[in-house]
């Protein structure tokens, strides 16, 4: 009997025997063993004869009375579904006790791995993501004062060496986590692609004490600081000594390695100033710190997936490049390798034209990484939510809970409308300013600040495809040869030999006439070629129903002026120049070639840019521009107000040009900011001024923009902050200094509460390997490959590939291929004698990794066996 048969005989008694199976959301439970089922023999029915009644009466059928569920009432409440949401912080060691308590209702920080007995002991349903992963965070800068040994990009390569990642993870982690070697997920589909790279780079930079202490006892003699009695000395008989801030909260594992790491630099002959603290203690000095002032060395960093990305060629820019669009000062001080540069921002850019490239450009990326390594990675970790019994939580696959776009839109109390969820996250809650352009970049901050958003299309949190949000169908064609599909309907794909861009498109920005250059005007006339288009499509009620905050209708002088802020800012010539989005700035303008306004009424826009990406729906952001920012949306009156303050050097959007002015950061929540703003709002309105007026002017008069300037004041006049948004919350309420906040149900938000209340479970596989113990070199053998989902076969039309690799005793990859398809949840391995031949001696390895259509992670799964030559 195969193995679906026997499921489906097991599912037959069921039935029979008037078992009712029932799904719920539940925290795991490790599975038995599979048992095989015995064949029982169902009973046959002997005929009986019925006795014949000389005067058969006919009776009446009786129906029996059929309960019916009650059909739920559509609801017509817009909107969140929540009346507030009140933010509040928690000391991780406390949110059990709060929450039997009762005080919290959900931890979105969530637990790790080495806290999930603890959780599990507890009772509380929680939900589960991938996405947060730790890393030690080099100062690449050349300090002011006294050498930065970490400038040297050998050095920081050989801390690879140094860091035993899978004691850490077994030590610190209760073997929860992943060992990571590279800034792509380990668990996502771009790590299954390129798994033979990964794996041999794993290998090679692999736990070895002894070789990460040659190559640093090298450099730090060569750097003045020779080993002498165990210890890096300079000529003056000092010894060297790292600053090393260490984050003592959380998880708590932070702390855990960063003792440990400590311990080994100590064994090499460094001195270690052990700083430990909260993001809040440590956040000032390693983001808004200047980097040349030698305060800090290294960092226990911790990052947090914002979106599921199905692409992470964005990667080695975002996580090691002066380029990054992280904007952090310790970045811009990286000196990379002119090779990485380029790759990074070519890949960043998605200048490839095929998927073949686009993998080579990705293991290049990858070898080039290890050798930057401003940050060596530790550890990918999974992420436990804890919440209320009751309490309907979405989780995003790569985002989780707190970081997922889709949380504000779908979290509620089961069978109720309104009410109040207590949110409680980490003690670095407004560990920064809050400003649409640069503020705070801590998942505490911003996954308040995502409260307040409205999207033109937003990330499905299982695919991490883009679905429609106010956006109301798009176009996308490519150059003719690009691998290229569409999964979804909202959008068509075509393909052309030849993308012209439109002369009368915009193709830059002149800061000093303050007017956008044409593609003609840049080109001379010259025809303009790209290899995507967009051409999308907004509903067509767009600006009479979404309102800001302050209850101003939408207007294109909003986007507009979003718009003008990606371009202006980098511009020499303008009044709010800041170096700080000019590499990044730099890098987009290589691919960017054109982008256009169709219509307004309604509104149509189409953009040009030389990128690829395998997926269509990726490729519509070149289509549009919207109101979203680093940091929330700004509006039209809020930038306004804003610029006009960052014009006259009374504050700075970015912590490298607040520090370099000596200026406070921008702040619309709180601080001195807010006087500076009210003052320059006040000017606003008294003068009538439009900005940038030779452009706005075409989209808002001056009567309308200072109606837009006092709805604004009124806003602060009545809730004390300028923070703006769109989205389903406001923020009513802020307490800096009791770090909590409000945020209240805006009821003139344009969308039905259940517009996206179909996410249910994510269809994760689970993967079985069946196949024999011991295989004889030089012959034949086969595997079988069975691949569910709560435990029926999963369909051949949601799986992309299995991919398969075979290490020999060495660790060697010796084999890459893909299983061949059965039928659903079922694949074939088949090795062929000349395949096992290259097994070797001994233990063998083989490696299976599902790609699923249907979700964006891939499942892993392993099988040890013996080959005999």
């Amino acid at each position: 009997m195969s193995k679906f048969a026997r499921i489906l005989s097991l599912l037959l008694v069921t039935v029979l025997l008037g078992g009712m199976l029932i799904a719920c959301e539940q925290k795991p439970v490790t599975p038995e063993p599979p048992v095989d089922e015995v064949p029982v023999e169902e009973p046959v029915e002997e005929p009986v004869e019925e006795p014949v009644e000389e005067e058969p009466v006919e009776e009446e059928p009786v129906e029996e009375p059929v309960e019916e569920e009650p059909e739920p009432e559509p609801t017509t409440r817009v909107g969140g579904w929540l009346d507030e949401i009140v933010v509040s912080i928690i000391d991780a060691p406390s949110v059990i006790v709060q929450m039997e308590a009762d005080a919290v209702d959900v931890y979105v920080n969530g637990f790790g791995t080495n806290d999930l007995d603890q959780l599990n002991d507890s009772g509380l349903p929680y939900t589960t993501s991938n996405g947060t992963y730790y890393t030690l965070q080099f100062n690449p800068a050349e300090f002011n004062e006294g050498l930065n040994v970490f400038r040297n990009r050998k050095i920081r390569e050989a801390f690879n060496y140094l860091i035993d990642r899978n004691y850490i993870n077994q030590e610190f982690y209760a073997g929860g986590a992943l060992p990571k070697w590279f800034a792509i997920m380990t668990n996502f589909g771009d790590y299954a692609l390129l798994a033979d790279t990964a794996r041999r780079l794993e290998t090679k930079y692999a736990y070895n004490f002894e070789k990460a202490k040659e190559i640093i006892d090298a450099e730090m003699e060569a750097a003045g600081y020779p080993l002498t009695d165990g210890k890096y000395m300079n000529a003056d008989g000092e010894q060297y000594e790292v600053i090393f801030l260490v984050r003592n909260d959380g998880d708590g594992t932070r702390k855990a390695w960063g003792t440990y790491l400590t311990g080994q630099m100590e064994k090499l002959g460094f001195a270690v100033n052990f700083k430990e603290g909260t993001g809040g203690d440590l956040g000032p000095i390693w983001i808004a710190g200047d980097p040349k002032a030698g305060e800090w060395h290294m960092y226990t960093g911790g990052w947090g997936a914002s979106v599921l990305n199905r692409d992470q060629s964005n990667i080695f820019q975002e996580m090691y490049l002066p380029t990054s669009a992280q904007g952090l000062p310790v970045f811009m001080e990286n000196d990379s390798d002119p090779e990485f540069q380029e790759l990074g921002d070519k890949l960043y850019n998605r200048e490839f034209t095929t998927m073949e490239q686009r993998a080579e450009m990705m293991a290049r990326a990858l070898e080039l990484s290890l050798e930057d390594s401003l940050q060596v990675m530790i550890v990918d970790s999974k992420r436990f939510v804890p919440h209320q019994e009751g309490l309907v939580v979405t989780t995003d696959l790569a985002a989780g809970v707190e970081s997922a776009q889709i949380t504000p839109f779908t979290l509620r109390w089961e069978g109720q409308e309104g009410g109040t969820v207590r949110w409680a996250t980490q003690p670095f809650l407004f560990n920064g300013p809050w400003n649409p352009v640069r503020g705070s970049n801590t998942t505490s901050d911003q996954g308040a600040v995502r409260m307040t958003v409205g999207y033109a299309t937003t990330y499905d949190p299982y695919t991490g495809l883009l679905n429609a949000f106010w956006v109301d169908k798009a176009e996308v064609t490519v150059q003719t040869g690009l691998p290229v599909q569409k999964t979804l309907d909202w959008l068509t794909l075509d393909f052309a030999d030849e993308i012209v861009v439109p002369g009368d498109a915009w193709a830059d920005w002149d800061a000093e006439t303050q007017t956008f250059i044409t593609v003609d005007e840049k080109s001379g006339g010259e025809p303009v070629t790209a290899t995507a288009k967009a051409v999308v499509y907004f509903r067509e009620d767009l600006f009479d129903v979404v309102k800001w905050h302050d209850g101003s209708n939408l207007e294109m002088a909003d986007i507009m002026m979003s718009y003008i802020m990606g371009f202006d800012r980098a511009k020499e010539e303008s009044a709010i120049y800041d170096k700080q989005p000019v590499g990044a700035f730099n890098v987009f303008m290589q691919t960017f070639k054109g982008f256009k306004i169709v219509s307004t009424d309604p509104l149509i826009m189409e953009g040009y840019q030389d990128t690829f990406s395998a997926d269509a729906e990726l490729l519509v952001p070149i289509g549009y521009t919207w109101i979203n920012n680093f940091q929330g949306e700004g509006s039209f009156a809020s930038y306004a107000m804003m610029n006009s303050a960052e014009a006259a050097h009374e504050l700075a959007y970015t912590e490298s040009k607040a520090l370099e002015l000596e200026v406070e950061q921008t702040s619309t929540i709180g601080g001195p900011s807010l006087e500076i703003l009210t003052k320059h709002l006040d000017q606003l309105i008294a003068d009538g001024t439009i900005p940038y007026e030779p452009t706005l002017g075409q989209y808002i008069t001056k009567e309308q923009a200072i109606a837009r300037y006092q709805a604004l004041k009124a806003h602060f006049e009545k809730y004390g902050n300028y923070h703006q948004g769109v989205g389903p919350y406001f923020l009513k309420s802020v307490d800096l200094n009791g770090k909590s906040l409000v945020m209240a149900h805006w009821d003139q938000y344009p969308d039905l509460a259940d517009r996206w209340s179909m996410y249910s479970a994510p269809k994760i596989s689970d993967v079985e390997i069946d196949g024999p113990g011991q295989v004889v070199g030089g012959e034949e053998a086969t595997f079988d490959i069975y691949v569910t989902f709560q435990g029926k076969p999963y369909e051949l039309a949601d799986i992309k590939q299995v991919k398969f690799l075979v290490y020999d005793a060495e660790n060697n990859v010796v084999i890459i291929s893909a299983a061949e398809a059965v039928e659903d949840g079922h694949f074939v391995i088949t090795f062929s004698g000349e395949d096992t031949a290259k097994f070797g001696d001994g233990a063998t390895k083989l490696e299976v990794a599902v790609i699923s259509i249907a979700v964006a992670q891939p499942t892993f799964e392993t099988i040890e066996f013996i080959t005999a030559q």
